[in-house]
């Protein structure tokens, strides 16, 4: 069985992989995210990424730990739940996404994406 895209989406913003990113969504990615305060939106992978790794996940945020659910389709689309364990100065955090995607052939081509926020770890 091969891995799928939804965990290798999780596993690439565990990694902060952009090169990952690139690989993963399609040229015209169809993105929109929420965030406790904020709604994003992007059309190509470059634009994701920024999202993901310049504002989500700050440099400061070490990812130490990644947990991957791959959930149910909902009839065309699939659903991953991902949390990750975080620590930054402001001390261990942990954060969960739900993204619901579909995809282009082996690309993500549609994507959204709800974040828990940065929950103190305790």
């Amino acid at each position: 069985m091969s891995t799928s895209l939804g965990r290798r989406l999780a596993e690439a913003i565990g990694a902060k992989d952009k090169a990952a990113i690139d690989d993963l969504i399609a040229p015209e990615v169809d993105f929109k995210g929420l965030t406790p305060r904020k709604f994003w939106e992007a059309a190509t992978p470059d634009e994701v990424a920024e999202i993901v790794f310049g504002t989500w996940f700050e440099d400061t945020d070490r990812i130490l730990g990644v947990h991957v659910i791959d959930g149910e389709p909902v009839e065309d689309t699939e659903q991953v739940t991902y949390r990750f364990a975080i620590e930054n100065q402001d001390g261990p955090h942990t954060v969960e996404q739900t993204a619901y995607y579909r995809a282009e052939g082996d690309r993500i081509g549609y994507l959204r994406v709800v974040c828990s926020g940065y929950r103190p770890a305790g």
